[in-house]
């Protein structure tokens, strides 16, 4: 008997957006996927060989890079930040659209080109540092994985690098945007061990690839 896939998907925003063109590529969740009490994690897919998991952003990408799941939707700042070489990510959705930034407290601050160290908040320590590396400038990261926005006030770091969609909420703690490092949107990815050898995986990418063309 051929084993279901696992398809992984995130909780929140991307997922919301995801839903409807999940549904017309076929993957449709069953019913209690939409009690906003259930806890389960794990859901069948109806008519369908697979199954879903609703997991974090960042463990989607390693559910699908260590082969626990074949294929999963997740933005294209966890694809960046982790780089799994056995991670691919053949089509971008157009949904999800936001932006990794950098963002320090209003006023007059360091100017870049006199800084060669820098600590910055944020939960995305790799791509943080390499865009920093890039300035010639050395980031100690300190990582976390929410409340970005109380780093600077707090004295913890004099940056943070986060998501960024509309800015209320830097603008509401006292935070400016200084720059952008990424564009994001949501991306479809998949195991490249299952692509090769598992004709469903690539029948799934072909059906996700025509709905954003079409």
């Amino acid at each position: 008997m051929t084993c279901p896939l696992t398809f992984a998907i995130p909780k929140g925003r991307i997922l919301d957006e995801a839903l409807p063109l999940m549904a017309r590529a076929g993957v449709v969740p069953e019913p209690g996927f939409h009690d906003k009490s259930n806890r389960a994690l794990s859901f069948a897919c109806e008519n369908s060989d697979m199954r879903l998991i609703r997991v974090r952003a960042f463990d989607v990408a390693t559910f699908v890079a260590h082969g626990a799941a074949q294929c999963g939707i997740v933005g294209s700042d966890v694809v960046e930040e982790f780089a799994y070489p056995d991670l691919y990510a053949p089509v971008d959705l157009d949904i999800g659209h936001c932006r990794l930034s950098v963002a320090e407290p209003v006023g007059p601050g360091e100017d870049p080109a006199r800084v060669s160290h820098l600590r910055v908040a944020s939960k995305y320590p790799n791509l943080t540092r390499r865009h920093f590396e890039r300035m010639g400038i050395q980031a100690e990261v300190v990582k976390l994985n929410g409340a970005m926005e109380l780093a600077p006030g707090l004295g913890l770091a004099s940056r943070i690098v986060d998501l960024v969609s509309t800015g209320r909420t830097l603008k509401d703690n006292g935070l400016v945007e200084t720059s952008t490092i990424l564009q994001i949107s949501a991306r479809l990815i998949v195991n490249r061990a299952a692509l090769k050898t598992d004709e469903r995986v690539a029948a799934l990418v072909d059906r996700f690839r025509a709905l954003v063309a079409a």
